[in-house]
């Protein structure tokens, strides 16, 4: 009770043993009496509140992972890809393939308007009968000059002269061959032919669209051979091991499965999302596994580097890092650790470093407990 409630019924106590009150205090008697003693149990200290009890969580023991990697999605990929392009500039006349036609080695995909490869086909061709023309014009002189030669008709001088004009008109009518030959090439490259079978996986131009040398039009595919592509967040997380063997699953039907190698890993990492592209060539493709497909890919483990598994429940954080709970059996109470974690799953995580097998875990509960609280285990399982 508050001092102000015990300052008022002392005054109204004394107010009762007036002289003129006296016979109102008999009946009242007992009840002050209670009130004294009340007051004197309220001002007496309170004792200190117990402990409160351990909270039970539950825990998990820890065991090295029963799958040897973690998954991840990706997408089936060709193993050969590249995009086919006009050597000229000009308008677009036709495209006769479309996104997912198959096409045949030397099929024309595409025929492109270009004035400019016309005309330098007539100039050359001008240039070529000129030149030709001056080369036999020198070569006469230079006979002439050399049957004149032993009369004394012709000086030595003309007929060196005489030489050196041929060897420039030979030399000019070389060029000129050259010239019209290039002209006739940049003549047949107004019609884009495929380079070998393949199929189309993506169209970047339309007819009538006018496009520069080497503007994309198309994006192909060659070959039967695929393979899976997906980033990863840490490059060191892919074994780089020869015999390494990736597990490779249609996302929609896993039944549908093969195995891959690794192709190769990004050196650098992409600029938006910080994550590098690693290429799985696959074994056996199934048909099922067409260009654009997803897939589930589980890597192996890298050499030497156990891997657990903890649901995923278990992870909280520590000084911005990924962390667990672990339990002490000889104190009854919870450490937070700092885990580095190799992969996640649908509804677990693999831990790569930070607990050890035979270690308990807690995976409830970890948003509230506290660094050194007290604990009871209730049951858990072993993973």
């Amino acid at each position: 009770m508050s001092d102000e409630l015990t300052a008022l019924i002392e005054q109204g106590a004394g107010h009762l043993l007036v002289t003129r009150h006296l016979n109102w205090l008999p009946p009242l008697l007992p009840g002050l009496m209670l009130m004294v003693v009340m007051l004197t149990g309220c001002d007496r200290q309170r004792p200190a509140s117990a402990p409160p009890p351990p909270r039970p969580v539950r825990c998990v023991t820890v065991a090295p992972a029963a799958v040897s990697a973690p998954l991840l999605t990706g997408d089936i990929r060709a193993h050969d890809e590249t995009t086919l392009s006009f050597r000229l500039e000009g308008r677009i006349l036709t495209r006769s393939a479309e996104p997912g036609a198959r096409f045949r080695r030397g099929d024309t995909l595409a025929t492109l308007d270009s004035p400019q490869a016309l005309s330098q086909m007539t100039r050359a061709q001008a240039d070529l009968d000129s030149s030709r023309a001056a080369e036999k014009v020198a070569a006469l002189t230079l006979h002439r000059m050399r049957l004149l030669m032993p009369s004394g008709a012709v000086a030595r001088a003309q007929l060196d002269t005489a030489a050196a004009d041929w060897q420039a008109a030979l030399s000019r009518l070389r060029s000129s061959e050259a010239a019209l030959k290039n002209a006739q090439e940049n003549l047949r490259w107004r019609a884009l032919t495929a380079p070998d079978d393949g199929i189309v996986i993506g169209v970047s131009a339309s007819a009538g669209q006018v496009i520069s040398a080497g503007e994309a039009v198309y994006s192909v595919a060659f070959g039967s051979r695929r393979d899976v592509v997906f980033d990863v967040a840490a490059p060191d997380s892919v074994s780089r091991r020869p015999d390494a063997v990736f597990h490779v699953a249609l996302l929609r039907n896993p039944a549908v499965a093969t195995t891959g190698h690794l192709r190769d890993v990004s050196p650098q990492a992409d600029a938006q999302t910080r994550s590098w592209r690693v290429r799985v060539t696959l074994d056996n493709p199934p048909p099922e596994m067409v260009l654009g497909a997803s897939a589930t890919i589980a890597l192996p483990a890298a050499e030497g580097e156990p891997l657990m598994t903890l649901p995923a429940a278990a992870l909280t954080r520590l000084a911005g890092e990924p962390a667990v709970f672990v339990l002490d059996p000889l104190r009854s109470l919870v450490r937070r650790r700092v885990v580095r974690i190799a992969g996640y799953a649908s509804e677990s995580v693999l831990i790569r470093a930070g607990i050890a097998p035979g270690e308990r875990v807690v995976t409830a509960g970890v948003r509230t407990l506290r660094d050194g609280e007290r604990v009871t285990q209730t049951e858990g399982t072993s993973l």
